[in-house]
């Protein structure tokens, strides 16, 4: 599968507009993170891309996310490491490797950027910072649906959380026209 097929899929299965800029946002920080751990960015933003494929249909049932996914994904043909990819975002799978591990912790990270960019007097990704960030993520009860031991888990790729705070902030300030931010 390549990438226009990827979004293409996306955007049948995902109607509303907010959940299609999250998941572009997490294809650009999995994009950003395999760059800077050697591996293919091009999988790695498929990943992305086709994490949250089920979110819609399985909204009243959560326990289901990531495995209707699945199903849809192999139906296909599109390649196993994607697949527990995806899997692994939803803990529907082991985070044995690190495109398991980085789906798990870039899904959550986005969420905490934007909601900086919201309450930063532009609303805009371009006014952020790492130190704003920081500041933002030792807050518990803000962005609190932003799981802070998700984001952590960054430390499992070898990544401390300000260089994967930074790395993510980056990757998203790249799409912020495609964001709105």
């Amino acid at each position: 599968m390549i990438r226009e097929q990827a979004l293409a899929l996306m955007q049948s299965r995902l109607k509303n507009k907010n959940l299609q800029k999250h998941v572009l946002a997490v294809a650009a920080v999995m994009k950003r993170l395999a760059a800077r751990l050697g591996a293919d960015a091009g999988t790695w933003e498929l990943v992305g891309l086709l994490h949250d494929l089920d979110y819609e249909e399985t909204l009243k049932d959560p326990d289901r996310h990531g495995l209707v996914s699945a199903e849809w994904l192999r139906e296909q043909g599109v390649a196993e490491e994607i697949v527990q990819a995806v899997l692994a975002h939803a803990n529907k799978a082991p985070r044995d490797v690190p495109i398991n591990q980085a789906a798990f912790c870039a899904d959550p990270v986005t969420g905490l950027l934007v909601a900086c960019a919201l309450i930063h007097p532009d609303k805009k990704l371009a006014g952020l910072d790492l130190p704003f960030v920081l500041n933002r993520f030792k807050e518990k009860r803000f962005a609190a649906g932003a799981d802070r031991d998700r984001i952590r888990a960054c430390e499992a790729l070898g990544l401390s959380l300000e260089e994967f705070l930074g790395l993510a902030l980056s990757a998203m300030q790249e799409i912020a026209g495609e964001l709105g931010l």
